[in-house]
């Protein structure tokens, strides 16, 4: 993993998950897999399950699944945000990180899609009184 993302990236994602989550109520996570042979959307919907980002109050959490080896990475938003924003603005997303990653650019790629997503969930879940962070920021592995 340590070949994709340095102990700083990493640190630089969670703070972009802050930023992100800062503009809205809407929770950001980042899981990354080292599974070697997995039924990965599957496995992706359970971590979503497993984190528990679909007991968010306004079910507005969206989780960035990634396994670097086999080149996956699925994007998952919650019923909230997904009504919210459309199928379209996750493909897009998809596209834009998928094509970075090609280009090795992975910390850049993941940070990009986070702040976008931040700034979606800000115009259609906007902060109304206090900000209670539902959802941990760290990155989780697998």
């Amino acid at each position: 993993m340590s070949q994709f993302l340095t102990d700083p990236e990493r640190a630089s994602l969670v703070e972009a998950i802050k930023i992100a989550e800062d503009q809205s109520s809407g929770e950001i996570r980042v899981h990354i897999d080292a599974a070697e042979d997995s039924d990965f959307a599957k496995k992706a919907f359970g971590i979503f399950q497993s984190l528990e980002m679909h007991k968010t109050k306004e079910r507005n959490a969206v989780l960035f699944y990634v396994n670097f080896e086999h080149h996956y990475l699925t994007i998952i938003g919650d019923e909230g945000i997904h009504k919210k924003v459309k199928q379209e603005f996750w493909d897009r997303i998809h596209d834009e990180i998928t094509a970075e990653f090609a280009r090795e650019n992975y910390c850049q790629a993941l940070k990009d899609a986070i702040l976008k997503t931040g700034n979606e969930l800000k115009k259609y879940f906007p902060i109304d009184g206090e900000n209670i962070n539902e959802i941990s920021n760290d990155i989780s592995f697998s």
